[in-house]
């Protein structure tokens, strides 16, 4: 069934952020509704990835709300995030590189493992009954990203392309109502773009899963986003569907250097 876009379940109200003298966002408001593809575009250092830490707890804003679900979120960890549905690529890999690639999907399913470590090192009753169900789950991950033929390589020696939909498989196994993505496709070929692509465009159609996007392509983000937002030097310039912010002149001085 194709997916449907629903009301808004984030909201970034007011969102200021300063390290030092330095202020990284200064009062940005968007939101995200259900089901849709939400991406953040602009510059190097405009700010994006300080907002997408900002969304999983890992910065509190000095100023600003942020709402998710209806509900006020003050003070929130990453933990707590994903607790809520909240999972995070990075723009750096940060996968265990000597780890197989089921073992590392594998990790995706930690908040969702209710037995402790001594029971599964006993491999034995409810743990082990746990482990199997869990690992049936990362399975179905492994079958959905087409990666059965490396799923015991260790992720160390797979090309980076792979080691990124590795990534996008172990957030895609903690089941998550929202995924953050931060440039889930720097350093990839044509090849590869398209891959990602099309694996990011059916998680969002298949399993109902919103997506914010950080993303420099902008033929990739033009070609697959429902709304963008536009960030330069922390401020927002521009927000919209994708024709409106491709003709926004603001948008296209920041691309084109022609504003500062």
């Amino acid at each position: 069934m194709a997916r449907e876009i629903g009301d808004v379940i984030l909201k970034m109200e007011g969102i200021s952020l300063s390290f030092g003298g330095v202020k990284a966002l200064t009062n940005i408001s968007f939101d995200v509704r259900e089901h849709e593809i939400r991406s953040i575009i602009g510059p190097n250092g405009a700010g994006k990835s300080s907002m997408l830490n900002v969304i999983n707890g890992v910065y509190h804003p000095q100023e600003g709300q942020v709402t998710f679900r209806g509900e006020v979120r003050r003070d929130m960890e990453p933990h707590k995030a994903a607790t809520q549905g909240i999972a995070r690529t990075f723009q750096n890999i940060a996968l265990f590189k000597g780890m197989s690639v089921l073992d590392n999907i594998m990790t995706g399913r930690n908040l969702k493992m209710k037995c402790n470590l001594f029971h599964h090192a006993l491999h034995w009753g409810k743990a082990r009954a746990e482990e199997i169900e869990h690992r049936k789950k990362v399975e179905e991950v492994i079958d959905f990203l087409e990666i059965q033929s490396i799923r015991k390589t260790p992720v160390g020696r797979l090309p980076y392309g792979l080691q990124k939909r590795v990534e996008l498989g172990r957030a895609l196994a903690a089941e998550p109502s929202m995924m953050l993505l931060d440039e889930p496709m720097a350093g990839m070929n044509v090849e590869e773009k398209q891959d990602m692509c099309r694996f990011i465009l059916d998680v969002n159609d298949q399993f109902g899963t919103t997506i914010v996007l950080i993303e420099h392509d902008m033929g990739v983000v033009m070609d697959i986003s429902d709304r963008v937002v536009v960030l330069d030097y922390g401020k927002k310039i521009g927000d919209g569907v994708p024709d409106e912010v491709k003709n926004n002149p603001d948008v296209i001085s920041a691309y084109l250097g022609t504003s500062h």
